[in-house]
């Protein structure tokens, strides 16, 4: 099957799963799970922060930060289309009672900043206390500049909030910029990072920061029922994936380039709107066709897709390469003929 649902579907390669399968384990509850201990002591030093958490999911890792930053009655600044916001099951409210601020992104998938000021709660018992804010690099396959997290960073300092990044496709971002991860990592309190999407790892996310902060998150990551044990089995992925995959990225965003150039050979197919920066390819289909019939039709021949009309996602991955999108344009003008 080829699948461009997401990069989430990755399958680990011979290597990490024999690294895997070998891995030296223990509790990770009493912390005693050496190859946990040294993912948390690698990706810390890695990305720039005193300490670092491997948890299940970046999910959990993005709710950890929220609950971890703001107490009960407390309010991030988020964009509209952030995942922490839009796609986690409005996890911060429902379990943490932290509400979200969220605001409009700019095309470029930025928050003006600006706006980001003017959303910043006065200091009245009125209000929800203002916290932090939160951004997302990639968020939606574009990447935020440099200059642009800097600014950001100067914003919070100025404004005494907490500076979270939601870096589940961090590394794209730092690949496609062409700079060490640290060039990003330096301008946020907090930060998470996926090991299960571009990089490759079969589980889990890593949630970085202070020590104190993560400490917290600890005890947060044991109430929400995230504590594991024999854990290293799949740290041993995810220290495989930050050590050897990361450089491969662009292979994805090569393919990614090379998909959308092709995608527009398809009648009623157009992703000219849309600049691709990394990993994902949208396009918009025109109503004419039958999208749920034409997935379904592909899927019948072995290629997987998200169907969806004005923004359809196509995603490129470690199980991609360009004979593969060859194949998914033949069979998709086969089946629009």
């Amino acid at each position: 099957m080829i699948d461009f649902r997401s990069d989430t579907v990755t399958q680990p390669c011979k290597n990490m799963r024999r690294l895997m399968s070998n891995a030296m384990v223990g509790d990770d509850v009493y912390g005693d799970d050496p190859t946990v201990n040294e993912l948390e002591h690698y990706s810390s030093v890695k990305h720039g922060f005193d300490a670092s958490i491997f948890v299940t999911s970046g999910t959990q890792a993005n709710l950890l930060a929220i609950l971890a930053h703001c107490e009960r009655g407390d309010e991030y600044i988020c964009g509209q289309g952030a995942h922490n916001y839009k796609y986690e099951a409005g996890g911060a409210a429902v379990l943490g009672s932290v509400q979200p601020q969220p605001l409009e992104n700019l095309p470029n998938g930025e928050i003006c900043l600006e706006k980001v000021v003017a959303a910043i709660k006065p200091n009245d018992f009125h209000f929800a206390r203002t916290k932090m804010l939160s951004l997302e690099n990639t968020i939606g396959g574009k990447v935020l500049s440099l200059a642009y997290l800097s600014e950001a960073r100067s914003l919070t300092k100025k404004y005494g909030l907490q500076h979270h990044l939601d870096g589940a496709r961090v590394y794209n971002a730092a690949v496609a910029l062409g700079v060490d991860i640290k060039e990003i990592s330096q301008h946020f309190d907090s930060m998470t990072v996926c090991l299960s999407k571009g990089l490759g790892a079969p589980v889990g996310s890593l949630l970085m920061g202070s020590f104190e902060f993560i400490e917290k998150a600890r005890r947060l990551r044991k109430m929400l029922g995230g504590g594991m044990r024999q854990a290293g089995i799949l740290a041993a992925g995810g220290l495989y994936a930050l050590k050897n995959n990361v450089e491969r990225l662009e292979q994805d965003h090569e393919h990614a380039r090379y998909l959308a150039s092709r995608i527009n050979e398809l009648p009623g197919f157009d992703s000219t709107p849309y600049e691709v920066q990394t990993n994902l390819v949208f396009l918009n289909v025109d109503s004419s066709i039958d999208i749920q019939a034409f997935t379904k039709a592909m899927y019948d021949k072995g290629i997987n897709m998200t169907p969806g009309y004005q923004g359809m996602r196509l995603v490129t991955h470690s199980g991609i390469d360009k004979s593969d999108i060859d194949n998914f344009i033949d069979v998709a003008k086969a089946n629009l003929a």
